[in-house]
């Protein structure tokens, strides 16, 4: 039997990807996938396009109350979606411990599972400027889950895979093309419309239409008109 690894789906570009390779590298996946009160829930949707298309072993989506939090323009709709183009710093698109709540769920699933794999689509280079998407940030949530753990303080080490870390968005487009995966069911934008639509002017977007163009690929996206 393969392996299985929890593998944390948004629904966006990266983490299609990001799935893909698990499955290319034999594992058996399991899903999951946040409703966080974000601004829209057409990336929930384009989960579950992305997971009928590549296959898993399960797909759950589970209920996160962040919008009660707020402090973000992705949880609440007083703070304006950026879109006058990707800026130096933290952006207000940024929300606070996203990250660190969803590993650590992912983390609860993983030893419930028997699963020593999680994979997570986090990118270091073409990325917004979050905190919680660098390689040291990975580097001590997995020193924490083996220590936090059973499986973990029984000698089973938890790993977090993180293949898309060290890619511009063009290679994750590349590696995503040659394993199959089919963009245009995915959405990216962080202010989609009902029917997934992206609006083509804030920071997701600007990147994903970069890494097309540079990757040679034509991009599916569909725009609001």
């Amino acid at each position: 039997m393969n392996e299985k690894a929890v593998v944390l789906l948004s629904g966006g570009l990266d983490s299609a990807t990001c799935l893909a390779i698990a499955r290319s590298q034999g594992f058996d996946c399991y899903c999951l996938s946040f409703n966080y009160g974000q601004r829209h829930t057409a990336e929930l949707q384009a989960a579950d396009r992305v997971v009928k298309a590549l296959g898993a072993s399960e797909h759950r989506v589970l209920n996160l109350g962040l919008a009660q939090f707020g402090g973000s323009a992705l949880t609440d709709t007083s703070i304006a979606v950026p879109v006058d183009g990707v800026q130096p710093g933290i952006p207000v698109t940024y929300v606070p411990a996203r990250n660190t709540i969803m590993l650590s769920l992912a983390l609860a699933w993983a030893e419930v599972l028997g699963s020593r794999d999680i994979f997570v689509g986090i990118n270091a280079v073409d990325y917004s400027g979050y905190p919680d998407c660098r390689p040291d940030y990975l580097a001590a949530f997995e020193t924490m889950a083996n220590l936090a753990t059973r499986a973990g303080v029984e000698g089973q080490k938890l790993s977090i895979h993180a293949p898309l870390i060290n890619l511009t968005k063009a290679d994750i487009i590349r590696t995503g093309h040659a394993l199959g995966v089919d963009y245009g069911l995915t959405v990216s934008c962080y202010q989609a419309d009902e029917l997934g639509r992206a609006c083509g002017v804030c920071d997701s977007c600007r990147l994903r239409a970069e890494g097309f163009a540079a990757a040679g690929i034509p991009d599916p996206t569909a725009y609001r008109t």
